[in-house]
């Protein structure tokens, strides 16, 4: 069973004592593939050495984060665009916006996210979208560019089947992380009116672990618990969603075509 987190910070402090210990954790639960979304300009240098350090398990992308965006946004963007040509990065992410902790830049976060929206387009990279309490700001700016070869992920979604069904028909798939083993998240009834081709697993590691895992730090081998929860809702085994969802993700981020 070969297993894809696509969404994980594993080069952030969390990570600074045991991190080898996390990644042979990983990959003996047969997580291959981590890919590793960027946060801003000083998160490039660690994230950017763990990919090196473990080539062939571990991917960089880069973006800017909505909760990093500030007033000097387009120097930061300056500087990680020039990432593209210099380094081996598979998509751009994580962008988005995010209206839980930074409502008072809500106009800039439009701003930023368009930007690397068009990185997307420009350099032919899927693009990896944060929408916390955001998703129908976000739908709408992506909409903009609809016929334009747009692609990419909804991390860490959570929204209706409506949205669902939205994102999917964009041609997005939905990033399922930890909530969905959350009881009373609501994400299973969700999850039943999409196809497990829809998906991609995640676990935004250090964050949201899984259940029985909740509160504590998470990992990249959790995401075995996230599988078989995935598993059950779609009556199907494990390796099952293994298989899809680790074609989906490679399918999207294309990783050993990265130049």
């Amino acid at each position: 069973m070969i297993l894809a987190d696509t969404h994980t910070h594993l080069y952030l402090p969390h990570f600074k004592g045991d991190i080898e210990d996390v990644v042979r954790r990983a990959t003996g639960k047969g997580v291959k593939y981590m890919f590793l979304p960027n946060i801003n300009s000083s998160t490039v240098s660690p994230m950017l050495d763990l990919a090196k350090k473990f080539p062939g398990n571990c991917f960089s992308m880069t973006g800017l984060h909505p909760n990093s965006v500030k007033d000097d946004f387009e120097n930061e963007l300056s500087f990680l665009e020039t990432l593209i040509e210099s380094e081996k990065i598979c998509s751009i992410g994580e962008t988005g916006i995010d209206l839980y902790r930074s409502k008072g830049t809500f106009d800039l976060q439009k701003e930023s996210l368009k930007i690397q929206l068009e990185w997307a387009i420009k350099y032919e990279l899927p693009v990896v979208l944060h929408t916390r309490n955001s998703f129908e700001q976000v739908f709408d700016i992506i909409s903009y560019y609809s016929g334009k070869n747009l692609k990419g992920v909804f991390h860490s979604f959570t929204g209706n089947a409506d949205q669902a069904l939205r994102a999917v028909e964009a041609g997005f798939r939905l990033g399922i992380g930890g909530i969905v083993t959350f009881r009373n998240a609501g994400l299973a009834k969700v999850l039943e009116n999409t196809e497990p081709e829809d998906i991609v697993l995640e676990t935004d590691s250090p964050y949201l672990a899984p259940e029985p895992f909740r509160g504590k730090r998470n990992e990249s081998s959790y995401i075995c618990y996230i599988a078989e929860k995935v598993a059950e809702i779609y009556s199907i085994t494990t390796e099952k969603v293994a298989e899809i969802t680790t074609a989906n993700a490679l399918e999207l981020f294309n990783p050993f075509q990265v130049k």
